[in-house]
């Protein structure tokens, strides 16, 4: 049995609340978990201590016997000193897509062109 370390979703409409849960990897998000030891509130300040609440005996337990957290928690126990997280860099996400990139470079070249004509 594959356990997972994940994020439950409550609260109501346009109002999240996640739980910090236990739970099969194949069970769903909202479904069936073995046990809660956090919980994730999104919609206090980043500031707030309440934020996110989690149960570090708990979480080091059960990642003894095996559970593997997902990347959002992963980044719950990093900032809780629980885990390392290695630090992602993808230098390309922020570069126009291909479409973009012909049309400014059409767009510059129209523009070098009119400077050109302007000249002469």
């Amino acid at each position: 049995m594959s356990l997972k370390i994940r994020l439950a979703r409550g609260g109501s409409k346009k109002r999240p609340y996640y739980h910090v849960v236990i739970a099969d990897a194949r069970s769903p998000r909202d479904g069936r978990f073995i046990a809660t030891v956090g919980h994730w509130n999104p919609m206090l300040g980043k500031d707030s201590d309440q934020r996110v609440v989690l149960d570090a005996d708990a979480i080091k337990a059960w990642v003894a016997k095996g559970a593997q957290p997902t990347d959002r928690v992963l980044r719950f126990m990093a900032e809780a000193g629980l885990a390392e997280r290695d630090a992602r860099n993808n230098p390309n996400k922020a570069k126009p897509g291909k479409k973009a990139q012909e049309r400014a470079a059409e767009k510059a070249q129209k523009a070098a062109e009119a400077a050109e004509a302007a000249a002469e």
